[in-house]
């Protein structure tokens, strides 16, 4: 695997005092709390600043904002959705900071659902004990937030944006580690028509902060942006940060299927639309192409079983008939009801000629969030000093094998502004790159885009919702063979060796797990066992080699 991506040396330079990759909820709350510590911040973004994953959470932020319900009370069930792998340090950050930093995005301007006295309306979604969800324009809280967040950053002058660039490769200073390399100082990245001709250029910083979201793309379907090729993972691996828990991927179980002949052309990697669980909260059904309901009696709470459960009895369905989809039923609850409790759902139905209060709703299982990523500590530091990493890309500890339903935007919320704490609190001088690697051209390679469709394939076939030991090493196989291809240094090409990077991450450990916890599913060891109750964590090492090792949970 590649420690360096084949680029040019940087044809320009520039400075700042703290670099955000990304500009979702993490990376835009970590910038505006950095400039409230009087700090010069470029924010770099892959595309245009709302098209990451925030816009398009639909659910809500859970929070502890009723008097009868307690942080302990959330710790309690994000622990148990965890299945024995959260930090509780971790949990208890998020639990008792997350209300204080959701009434700071109020105070923002985020506009959050109200009763008509004002209150704020609470919801519950699965696996949660109390009302404690808040949402906004119903199935919209996603892109309420990115919207107020989006203004504050825009109203700050000294918050400068960087639009359509991607970052390449961590720059870092001279130091004492073993490859000779010390603290972050930086990174290369490329704009679209800056600089010099091909666009590459070094951006110098005292602390990184990487926030660039998921790594969905990597299965042929998902319900993550384009964007989302897990860039911000494969930097830091190729800069030799630890990742940890990158077997623990969460698949929805009710995306949209787009027909080929709705899609968009040229739109670029395949994005499915997110059929909310809170419509099977609301009394929709799934259902067979036979218009039998085949989770009844697979879990107590049919439908409404954990988000895993579904997805498996799902994919299960699709193995055993052939077909591409199951459906799910809402037509008992009205088109008129729909249309004002789901409108970003019913909108989706529409462009694809399907019409909710009419018609079945097409879905399947599709890939919708990493637990794991980039370890982090309760600062959000990684394991190379200067670089942090923050929502969806990081793992702080707070999900363990399997995300809580609405607590990803409040990890952002909670862990962006002990981020930018952390950093204010002691930012060293800037350090000059060393005169090795990214900051002389990468010397590293490159995998063609053409491999990207049969990655995805082959990741959805053997390490999707399903997993064995026999499913693997396909997929193993495939990747070794599509990572001896070259390709040329170009954006397209760069993504897809990331893709690859996390791809064969994911893979090594999801075979090294041996057992079904959380949404790691393995057919041939179909239990939880004890003995696994610990942490996979690996790392690009400077032979080039990914090394993974095993920590035991305390």
């Amino acid at each position: 695997m590649p420690n360096l991506l084949a680029a040019p040396a940087p044809g320009w330079v520039e400075s700042t005092d703290v670099i955000v990759v990304g500009s979702g909820v993490a990376g835009l709350t970590a910038a505006l709390h950095l400039r409230e510590a009087g700090l010069h911040v470029t924010v770099v973004t892959k595309v245009k600043i709302d098209e990451g994953s925030t816009r398009w959470a639909q659910g809500g932020v859970a929070a502890v904002l009723d008097p009868a319900d307690t942080p302990k009370m959330h710790a309690s069930d994000t622990e148990i959705a965890g299945v024995g792998l959260c930090d509780p340090a971790a949990v208890r950050v998020l639990v008792e900071e997350g209300p204080t930093r959701l009434r700071e995005l109020m105070r923002l301007g985020a506009e959050f659902d109200r009763h008509p006295d004002g209150s704020l309306m609470l919801t519950r979604e699965g696996g949660h004990r109390a009302d404690r969800i808040v949402h906004a324009g119903g199935d919209a809280t996603g892109a309420e937030i990115q919207r107020a967040l989006h203004e504050a950053v825009c109203r700050d002058p000294w918050i400068r944006l960087v639009e359509h660039a991607l970052v390449l490769d961590l720059l870092r200073a001279p130091g004492d580690g073993p490859d000779g390399l010390g603290p972050a100082c930086g990174v290369t990245l490329h704009v679209l028509g800056e600089g010099s001709e091909d666009g590459v250029g070094a951006l110098l910083a005292r602390a990184v902060v990487l926030a660039t979201g998921g790594m969905g793309q990597i299965f042929a379907a998902t319900t993550n942006p384009a964007v989302s090729t897990g860039d911000g993972v494969a930097l830091a691996m190729r800069a030799g940060a630890a990742v940890t828990d990158v077997e623990f991927v969460q698949f929805h179980p009710t995306a949209l299927i787009v027909p080929e002949h709705a899609r968009t052309p040229g739109a670029g990697h395949a994005q499915q639309p997110l059929v909310s669980e809170a419509l099977r909260g609301e009394g929709a059904h799934l259902v067979d192409a036979d218009g039998k309901r085949f989770m009844l009696g697979q879990h107590e709470l049919a439908e409404l079983a954990p988000r895993d459960v579904v997805a498996k009895g799902i994919h299960r369905v699709l193995l055993a008939t052939g077909a591409e989809h199951v459906h799910l039923d809402a037509r008992h609850l009205g088109g008129t009801f729909l249309a004002r409790r789901f409108p970003t759902i019913v909108a989706s139905c529409l462009a694809i000629g399907v019409d909710p209060g009419e018609d079945l709703i097409p879905v399947a299982p599709a890939a919708h969030y990493a637990s794991g990523g980039v370890r982090t500590d309760l600062h959000g530091r990684t394991s190379i000093p200067g670089l942090y990493a923050c929502g969806e890309v990081a793992c702080t500890g707070v999900h363990g094998a399997n995300r809580l339903a609405s607590n990803s935007l409040l990890e952002g919320l909670v862990f962006s502004r002990r981020i930018a704490d952390h950093i204010a609190s002691g930012l060293p001088e800037q350090a000059r790159p060393a005169e090795t690697g990214a900051w002389r051209g990468g010397s590293g390679w490159v995998l063609p885009a053409a491999i990207t469709p049969a990655l995805q394939r082959a990741m959805t076939r053997g390490a999707g919702v399903l997993r064995s030991s026999a499913t693997l090493d396909a997929s193993a196989a495939e990747l070794v063979e599509l990572g001896a291809e070259r390709g040329v240094p170009r954006t397209a090409d760069w993504e897809a060796t990331n893709l690859l990077t996390v791809a064969a991450a994911l893979v090594t450990a999801a075979y090294a797990r041996q057992e079904t916890r959380g949404c790691h599913w393995r057919e041939d060891f179909p239990t939880a066992d004890e003995r696994w109750r610990g942490h996979l964590v690996g790392a690009i090492g400077a032979d080039n080699r990914l090394t993974t090792w095993w920590e035991e949970t305390p």
